[in-house]
């Protein structure tokens, strides 16, 4: 090798992905992306995989392509995020990916506000806007969306879906598969269970069981319970 052969020491290391859904979140997902490696190159993005019908045309507006279903997960060498809002989905393609031997990347928007002592777990997706403030757990393959707040002491567990705009309070405990509708209120200290639903603008002022519903200005549970997921 000549001298002028070496590497530059300038040359960036980036991270092949996929973005497993190339559906309306995908497509979010993928802005995402741009806007970390806008900050810092981090990611190169390698395609979508996705087991359902797509919007070719959308894609094709975001220079994007679908690389086939997840079946390829063993084919592509990369790392990956599901971009899928159901946790049960996730749960699904999580173990897919996990048996191909692919490891999860997580995603973090360069303009959300990551606190001391946050720790966010493998294929979490934190999005723009989004606050946590301190002493904060996020368990793996969640997604926390668009200006949503976290308050110190809180758990958010593993495949928890946070909807856009949700307040979480100090102290709060989110269970596993749980999903957070747009715009709801969780209150200090209260613990929403495994699998549940909270509805969309509803404040939680009590713990919400494992597997159930709740909705309205104040959180009541519906008649019936949710099946867990999974």
């Amino acid at each position: 090798m000549q001298p002028n052969d070496r590497p530059s020491a300038d040359v960036i290391s980036v991270t092949p992905l996929l973005i497993v859904g190339a559906g309306g979140f995908g497509r979010e997902v993928l802005g995402l992306v741009h806007d970390i490696n806008a900050a810092t190159p981090t990611f190169d993005f390698v395609g979508f995989l996705d087991d359902g019908v797509v919007d070719l045309e959308r894609l094709g507006r975001l220079e994007a392509r679908v690389l086939g279903g997840s079946i390829r997960f063993a084919e592509v060498d990369a790392s990956y995020v599901i971009a899928i809002a159901s946790s049960s989905s996730r749960r699904s393609i999580e173990r897919l990916a996990l048996a191909s031997g692919r490891r999860a990347a997580t995603l973090c928007h360069p303009r959300a506000s990551i606190g001391s002592d946050v720790r966010i777990g493998d294929g979490s997706i934190i999005a723009g806007g989004v606050c946590l403030t301190t002493n904060i757990e996020v368990g793996r393959h969640s997604v926390i969306n668009l200006d949503c707040t976290v308050g110190h002491d809180a758990t958010i567990g593993d495949l928890v879906t946070v909807h856009p705009g949700v307040r979480i309070s100090g102290g709060v405990v989110v269970e596993d598969g749980a999903t957070l509708g747009t715009g709801c209120i969780i209150l200090p200290g209260v613990r929403v269970g495994a699998d549940s639903v909270v509805g969309a603008g509803a404040v939680v002022a009590r713990d919400v069981a494992p597997s159930v519903t709740v909705v309205g200005p104040v959180a009541r549970q519906t008649l019936g319970s949710r099946p867990a997921e999974g």
